[in-house]
Formats: structure tokens, sequence, C-alpha cells
């Protein structure tokens, strides 16, 4: 039987690695430039045995990752990674030259080298927006010109039962001697929402330690102006709902203009939450409060929103772990992902034992 092997690239916290693995994967190698990533990786050995390192892509170029996996040119069967995309965020103002933008196109490089029967990328959705999309456009072209279809779609992670609105593109490559065969996974039947994930939590202390049961279950204090704030709006509210006197100076113009209409919000029990970001902790930086109680969300219930198990352990502080967990790939999505990449290798081999 064919072995699944796969190389994690820009691994962060695992959560890509968690779902293809899942899938039926052997991940071979992680790798990521932030140590704190792979301490998590190497700290979570209930999920992960195999080597994680911390190198920057350009480190595991001019066949370095195929040494270090013992590999030759062609051997491995899949390639993950999303490489940082900052410079493609919607939210993000300023220049559009980013040089984290650069990492997708050496990406193409390593895909290069490793020529992978496939390839995963996944990016924001500003990376088909002006921004990125010469960078995007670039890319596909590279691995077109090796021997590469390349496959573009927005995949929204609600669809996957990932209890969270979240739209990345998902980029699939496949060699083209394994055919033209790729699908992406159809949405799953069930729709999960912040009450099937979190609901059942037990409230975290008052004094900001964590819930004995639950680590990294534990509230952030709020100001005496945020608690005002929380208290005002009612589950499912947002900005627009606040009374005009909590509004901070700069949202008195109304959101329609100037954007930002979910901060100081509050998550609905019965909806999805809304895309859980690198700054999820902070109930002013988006609908990142609890639906009833007056606290923004812990790092556990963002983690559990994101679908990492509830015992997955992350390292750092609390700006680093919930960096960590908004930068993820949730695990659940990305083993839907994995499996229709096997189903279509399985497909190909199937119809070439028939021939």
């Amino acid at each position: 039987m064919m072995k699944y092997t796969c190389i994690d690239s820009f691994c962060g916290a695992g959560g890509l690695g968690l779902g293809l693995q899942r899938a039926g994967f052997d991940i071979l190698l992680s790798f990521d430039i932030d140590q704190l990533c792979i301490d998590t990786i190497n700290q979570n050995q209930k999920y992960f045995n195999h080597p994680a390192v911390t190198a920057d892509i350009a480190d595991m170029l001019n066949g370095e990752l195929l040494k270090r996996c013992n590999l030759k040119r062609g051997e491995l069967f899949l390639l993950a990674g999303g490489p940082p995309c900052q410079g493609f965020s919607v939210q993000r103002r300023g220049s559009d030259t980013d040089s984290r933008n650069e990492l997708v196109l050496l990406y193409g490089r390593l895909i290069d080298e490793l020529y992978p029967k496939y390839f995963v990328m996944e990016n924001v959705s500003g990376i088909a927006g002006k921004r990125g999309k010469t960078i995007l456009q670039q890319l596909i072209e590279d691995v077109e010109g090796i021997g590469y279809h390349v496959h573009v779609e927005l995949l929204d992670a609600q669809d996957f039962g990932v209890p969270q609105r979240r739209k990345r593109y998902i980029i699939i490559g496949e060699r083209t001697d394994m055919g033209n065969h790729y699908k992406y996974p159809s949405p799953t039947d069930e729709r999960r929402t912040v009450r099937d994930v979190i609901g059942n939590l037990p409230e975290p202390p008052q004094n900001g330690t964590d819930h004995p049961e639950f680590p990294f279950h534990r509230r952030d204090r709020l100001s005496e102006r945020n608690l005002q704030r929380i208290r005002a709006i009612k589950e499912g509210q947002g900005r627009d709902d606040l009374p005009e006197e909590l509004l901070a100076e700069c949202h008195k113009i109304d959101s329609s203009v100037i954007g930002f209409r979910s901060v100081y919000g509050r998550m609905a029990w019965d909806d999805v939450a809304p895309t859980i970001t690198a700054r999820f902790d902070s109930f002013t930086r988006g609908k990142f409060g609890h639906p009833t109680q007056d606290r923004s969300i812990s790092l556990r219930e963002g983690a559990l929103l994101q679908t990492f198990p509830v015992d997955f352990e992350f390292v750092g502080n609390k700006v680093d772990v919930a960096r960590q967990i908004g930068n993820a790939v949730p695990p659940m999505m990305a083993e839907q992902i994995g499996k229709s990449i096997i189903e279509c290798y399985e497909k190909k081999v199937g119809e070439d034992n028939a021939v």
C-alpha cells in the first residue's frame, strides 16, 4: 500500500498537520520559523511523534529538506503549508510590498525541489485581491511550468463542521502524471454552532487563573469601560448596538463608513463564531465576547472553535498562544482536505489498475 508521506512547512501550531494526520498522512517533518510553534508541536506528544524543527524556508532549499527527510526528488506524496500572508490580509493597512509575500514564491521553489505528487497551500482570501493576485498568479505559472495542475478554491470552514465563518483559499496542485482528477471536499451535513462546542464549558474562575480542569480556560480582565460595553449588549450584537455614550471616539462615525462593525461584539450561541483571528482574546478586536458571560472568550474556547482537541497544549504567553490559535488551519477542515487528496489518488490508482 502507498505510504502517504507528508512534510508540513510553515506548520504553525500544527492545525493543518493534525488534520492531515487524521486523514491518514504520515508526517515526516514539520518546520516553522517560530520557535514557540515548534515548542507547541513538541509539547503535544499525545498527538505528534514526528520531528519538528525551527527553520526558515530558505534554510530548507538547495536540497536541504530532501536530505533531512532522506528523500529523492519526486518521492514525497504531499507537501503542505500556508506561507504567512499578513501582506494580503484584508485587515491590513499600508504598503502593498511585504517581504512575507515572497515566501509564497519560495514555497513554489520548494515544490520544484521536492516535486511531490500533490501539494496544498492555504492562504487568506486577500491572496486573490489586488495585493496578492500577482504573487498567486506567479506561483501558479511557476508550478504549472514544472508539471502541475493547479486548483484554486475559496472554502468556508463552517461548511466542514468548523463552528466558525472562515474563508480561506485552498490551493491544490496535482502532478500531471497523477492526472487531473482532484475534487474539493463536499460540504458536510453537520453545521456546528458556538453552543455545540463551548456551551458545556464551566465558567472560568473570577480571579483570572486557569480553570482547574481546562488549561487555558481563563478570563481576561476587562477595563471598567469595556465591562460597561459588554453588559450593554446581548448575544450576537456588536458595536452598532452600543449606546452612544459607550462608543469610542473613533467609532462614532457609522460602521458602514469605517467598517469594523463587529468590534465590541458578543458571539451568538446558535450561530457559528466569527473568524478566530490572532487577536481573538480581546473583545475590543471583534465579536469575541462570550455569548452570555461578561468576558472575552478564553484561549481554550478559541482553540475549541478552531477544532483543536480539548487537551491540546500551547507554549507561550497569552498573546503568543492567541496568535498560534488564530493563525492555525482548523484541524477538522484540514482533515477533509487531506481525505479528498487521498481519495483523488486512490481513484487514479483504481482507474490505472482497471486498464
